[in-house]
């Protein structure tokens, strides 16, 4: 059996495509007419996955997002920055948004004591560059029933994850969760700093 004409986002429903290892950046664009925000990420990113939490940017249609996360440090905002207000700043990644087109340019976590402190997420299909790093796992995949889709199709939505090599996980990857825990130990003193 195959679940091909299963559809996850735009990025991934043709196969993923490998990144260059010399990537040097792009630009992320909204999706306005004119007028367009745009962000300068300056680097490759890492961790890039497909998504399926209620808080990330999807595209029109698709069911989850693909998201990649990149030091802090190089992310700019380079058009129209006026453009931009935060989604949720009570969340602890702070979404900054187009109030135009309502897309989610970067996302930035300012509590210094949060595990990805330093990391801003952001969507590389906003970019028209292409050798940003590939989606590598799929994250929060049950959570796409919380915006709507029905659980009898979570079997062929696994399904064409795992046929487009995305480990599906309902949380993050593992790695990642490691790192989450870490953080955590050495902050409570579980682990030597």
């Amino acid at each position: 059996m195959t679940y091909e004409n299963v559809k996850i986002h735009p990025a991934v429903d043709s196969g993923v495509k490998p990144g260059l290892s010399n990537f040097a950046g792009g630009t992320l664009e909204c999706k306005c007419a004119s007028d367009k925000v745009q962000v300068r990420v300056e680097g490759q990113t890492a961790h890039n996955h497909v998504c399926g939490c209620t808080k990330c940017w999807k595209p029109q249609g698709a069911i989850f997002s693909q998201v990649a996360v990149v030091g802090r440090d190089k992310v700019t905002v380079t058009a129209n920055a006026h453009k931009l207000s935060i989604v949720n700043a009570a969340a602890p990644i702070q979404r900054h948004a187009c109030t135009g087109c309502g897309v989610h340019m970067y996302g930035r976590i300012e509590n210094e004591s949060h595990p990805f402190y330093g990391l801003d997420f952001v969507h590389t299909e906003l970019s028209q560059q292409a050798g940003w790093s590939p989606a590598e796992f799929a994250a929060f995949v049950s959570s796409v029933i919380e915006s709507g889709v029905e659980p009898s199709r979570m079997e062929g939505i696994r399904g064409r994850l795992t046929e487009l090599g995305l480990q599906p996980y309902d949380a993050l990857s593992p790695p990642l969760m490691d790192a989450i825990a870490t953080h955590i130990a050495k902050a409570s003193g579980a682990l030597p700093a």
